[in-house]
Formats: C-alpha cells, structure tokens, sequence
C-alpha cells in the first residue's frame, strides 16, 4: 500500500541517490531495505522516503 504516493512495503521505486530501481522489501529503524529487480539475493537501504519515487505500486505490480 502506498501511503500519500510515498513508497511502502512492496512498491517498486527508482532511488534519486543511488541510481537504481528496485523494490521496498523492509523498513528497520527507518531505513528503508531495497533489492534489485531481477536480483533478490544483493540489497542496499534507502535513508528516507524522500529519495524514492514510485514507479509501480504494490497492488499494480505483476508478480
């Protein structure tokens, strides 16, 4: 679920600072864990949801 087009749990998202899109997978201690696309073994986090943009929500996206 996207709340107010901020990214959340799920949501497929371009990150501004690293360059890369990926998928929010866990949000710990404000981190924000992200994971490649096509790649789920390699992830990195997110400082905040300000340099995320979703690209697809969660309820779009084809699994």
């Amino acid at each position: 679920m996207t709340r107010d087009g901020k990214a959340w749990l799920g949501d497929q998202v371009r990150d501004e600072v690293a360059e890369r899109d990926g998928i929010v997978t866990d949000i710990r201690q404000g981190l924000f864990v992200l994971r490649p696309l096509y790649r789920s073994t390699e992830e990195w986090t997110a400082d905040s949801d300000e340099q995320l943009t979703v690209t697809v929500p969660r309820e779009d996206r084809q699994f």
